[in-house]
Formats: structure tokens, C-alpha cells, sequence
């Protein structure tokens, strides 16, 4: 089944049967992102490259947490609550367990591991690349350069699928909404009065992230078949939102170890 079928499949809210991975960077962007739909992939394969939990320990003291493993355990019993208040039943949920904000330091290993995954799937559903989180970069480059490898290896290859994350557009941050890109066709999933009730209770389960999640709408979600990315070049919006939040990892940096992964794993130009 072609990627097109799978994304209008998800629009007009009906099951897929096939196995289907969701490839996210933090617990809780499956759920803000798609978590109207997640019940209806009965064969989800569901992997988060970060364990949710920064090293700088910011988010983690605000919220009352004297160490990051403890609030990464958090964030992982919020995820699991949230995907039961979903419906959701992943066949597996499995975790890289990168630092949340340093995914992009170890793109090598998780791209080799991830190639792994995805030879057992039919599509796969992960962030687009537009400089609005590094993790959610280095995971989309993840998943592209991980289904190159597949190419190399003369392997059926999963259409790859994005969901909606967030993005600098006129100065301002847009939420639940794609770059606009007018070569590439986006189906949309109104959901029901019903279907938004239940996930707005899923996202509620993310006690740690009320502050961040409630800032995204829950009535839609939008998902594409992914363009060619040249994860070396600034991403299509130009602008990097985390480069206005003054984050020690800047988006050139980000650009700068993005390419010496690509070269590690033998990869270049678009991909």
C-alpha cells in the first residue's frame, strides 16, 4: 500500500490493518500530533528516540523532580496512561533513550537500529524537518537516512508519513501545521466531537507538559507523505525556533553534526 492510501486512510478515519510505525522524538507527540488516530492502527509500532528528560534538569526541577531518570519514568508512566485513555495498543513501544535536546548526537547508532525496525513495517509515520525542536530534526533525519539504508540494501522500503509538529512562520510559532509546501498533497482528519473529547483526556494525562501541550489544537490532524530532505541545509522554513530560545544547541550545530552522521553512514545529498 502506497503511502498516498495510508494518509487518506488516517483522514477518513478508517482501521489500518497493516503494521505501521510512529517514530517520534519525545512521549506525548504521537498523542498531540495523531492521538485521534492511534486506535485504528491495529499493528502500531510505536518508537520515541528520547527519553523525554533534558540534562540541564530545567524542566525536570520545575516540575518537582530531583533527577532526570525520575522524570523520565514520569513522562514514560504519562505516555502509557495516555495511550490507554487513547484506545491505543501498540504491538510494541520500544525507546532509544537519548537526553531530550541531544538526539542529534547520536543519529549514527539510532539510524542503524532504526533501519532494523523498519524492515518489519508496511509505512512509517514520523516528524517533518522544520527547525522547530533538534530532537524532532534528528529524528525525521533518522527515519530518512534509516530507509537510504534500506535502499543500499536492495530492502522494501516503507513509505515514509509526517505528522504535524511545530514551526517559525512570520516571526510567529505555528502549532499543528505543515510548512506550506504546494508540491505536497495534505490529508486532513476532522475529528468528531467524540474523537476529540478522548484525546483531549489523553493529553491531559501529560501532567508534566500541560504548560507546552496546551498550546496546540486538538480538532485536526494533518498528515503527508514526506518530500526529499537535505538534512546539511537549513530546513524549509529558514528560521529555527529553538535558536530564538537561546538552547546551547544552535540549528547550525545541529546542521554541523547532522552531516558528520551522513558521512558515517556512508549517505549524502537528499535523501
Amino acid at each position: 500500500m502506497s503511502g498516498q492510501a495510508i494518509s487518506a486512510q488516517l483522514a477518513r478515519g478508517e482501521v489500518i490493518a497493516e503494521p505501521v510505525a510512529v517514530v517520534v522524538a519525545h512521549p506525548d507527540d504521537e498523542i498531540i500530533s495523531l492521538g485521534g488516530s492511534l486506535a485504528r492502527l491495529k499493528r502500531l509500532r510505536l518508537v520515541h528516540l528520547s527519553d523525554g528528560a533534558p540534562r540541564d534538569m530545567e524542566d525536570a526541577h520545575r516540575e518537582g523532580f530531583s533527577t532526570a531518570r525520575e522524570y523520565a519514568a514520569a513522562r514514560q508512566r504519562e505516555l502509557y496512561e495516555a495511550l490507554r485513555v487513547s484506545g491505543a495498543a501498540p504491538e510494541s513501544c520500544s525507546a532509544e533513550n537519548c537526553p531530550d535536546k541531544e538526539v542529534v548526537a547520536y543519529l549514527s547508532r539510532t539510524t542503524r537500529r532504526l533501519a532494523d525496525v523498519l524492515t518489519q513495517v508496511h509505512a512509517v509515520i514520523t516528524h517533518p524537518y522544520e527547525h522547530g525542536h533538534p530532537d524532532h530534526d534528528a529524528t525525521a533525519f533518522a527515519v530518512h537516512a534509516a530507509c537510504q539504508l534500506l535502499r543500499r540494501r536492495h530492502t522494501r522500503v516503507p513509505p515514509i508519513l509526517e505528522l504535524t509538529s511545530y514551526h517559525v512562520r512570520d516571526g510567529q510559532i505555528i502549532r499543528g501545521e505543515f510548512w506550506p509546501d504546494p508540491f505536497r498533497h495534505e490529508d486532513v482528519n476532522v475529528l468528531s466531537h467524540a474523537e476529540r473529547t478522548l484525546k483531549a483526556r489523553a493529553v491531559d494525562c501529560f501532567v508534566t507538559q500541560r504548560a507546552v501541550l496546551g498550546e496546540f489544537p486538538l480538532a485536526v490532524e494533518r498528515t503527508r507523505v514526506a518530500p526529499l530532505y537535505d538534512f546539511t541545509r537549513p530546513a524549509p522554513p529558514g528560521v529555527a525556533f529553538y535558536d530564538l530560545l537561546g538552547w546551547s544547541l544552535t540549528s547550525e550545530e545541529w546542521r554541523r553534526q547532522a552531516a558528520r552522521a551522513s558521512e558515517e553512514l556512508g549517505l549524502g545529498g537528499a535523501f
